[in-house]
């Protein structure tokens, strides 16, 4: 599994949410999702930032799941479509849990 094109950078995304999960991660301009709206009142900081590492926890989970079940060749046997597949589980969930994530704070 820890062969597969995009298994750590998921694997990070996934370790790095737990913080923002679990509100450990105070207002600040370097890590979590820094809007308008969530850079001066602590509630949506911590509300959306909550919601975020759970949708970077899903689409981590996603990535993972694609990887277990079509996982990717040795470098030798390289395809190119098996190759965008991995890339496309990655960076697809990734980018919809951020949208998600800036219309959630938006609403708030």
């Amino acid at each position: 599994m820890t062969r597969q094109p995009f298994f750590f950078p998921a694997f990070l995304i996934g370790i790095a949410a737990i913080p923002l999960i679990l509100g450990l991660v105070p207002r600040n301009r370097t890590y979590g999702f820094r809007t308008s709206k969530t850079l001066p009142d602590d509630g949506v900081w911590y509300r959306s930032n909550r919601f975020g590492g759970w949708a970077l926890i899903f689409s981590s989970v996603i990535y993972l799941m694609v990887a277990k079940i079509c996982p990717a060749l040795k470098p030798r046997d390289a395809n190119f479509s098996l190759w965008l597949l991995h890339l496309g589980a990655f960076v697809l969930p990734l980018i919809a849990s951020v949208i998600l994530t800036l219309r959630y704070a938006r609403n708030l």
